[in-house]
């Protein structure tokens, strides 16, 4: 299965695109898509959403995973994560891709399998699992490819459940 995963912001959209086969793992792609902070608000998503769109149509992911929306303090980071949440689950739903949701806890659980294990930690399991000569940088890449690897793990665990 081909996985998409993403860390969604408005100013850094981290993306992951893994092959689970066989329970092991093949990095396709993964990258940021940078948006500028002196951009108008609506230009920034539509960056966002057309570079997904490139993304999707390069790649035709099986399945989207994506990080829940968590509380944060500062309103204004909350509305505008959410909204680049928002164009990137309209990028998969208009291309009828099954979008998955898991919080953080469930993507550090399922990677290091300790659901309050560290963000390095993750990061070095990441590419410890991945067979990468180093943690993909900026941060938010490296975050697209664990959500994508809890997926590929989660996913297989309901379908033996299931079957």
């Amino acid at each position: 299965m081909v996985i998409l995963g993403i860390d969604p912001g408005i100013a850094i959209v981290g993306y992951g695109i893994i092959e689970y086969v066989g329970n092991k793992f093949n990095v396709i792609d993964y990258g940021a898509i940078t948006t500028k902070a002196g951009m108008k608000v609506e230009d920034r998503l539509g960056e966002i959403y057309n570079s997904l769109n490139d993304i999707i149509n390069k790649y035709k992911p099986e399945f989207m995973a994506i990080e829940e929306l968590f509380y944060n303090k500062n309103a204004k980071t909350v509305i505008s994560v959410a909204e680049a949440r928002g164009v990137t689950l309209l990028s998969a739903a208009r291309k009828n891709i099954p979008i998955f949701e898991y919080t953080p806890l469930q993507v550090k659980q399922a990677v290091v399998g300790y659901g309050r294990a560290e963000k390095k930690q993750v990061q070095q399991m990441t590419k410890i699992l991945l067979n990468l000569e180093k943690v993909p940088k900026p941060d938010d890449t490296a975050d697209a490819l664990a959500i994508a690897i809890c997926h590929a793990h989660s996913y297989n665990a309901l379908a033996k459940i299931r079957y």
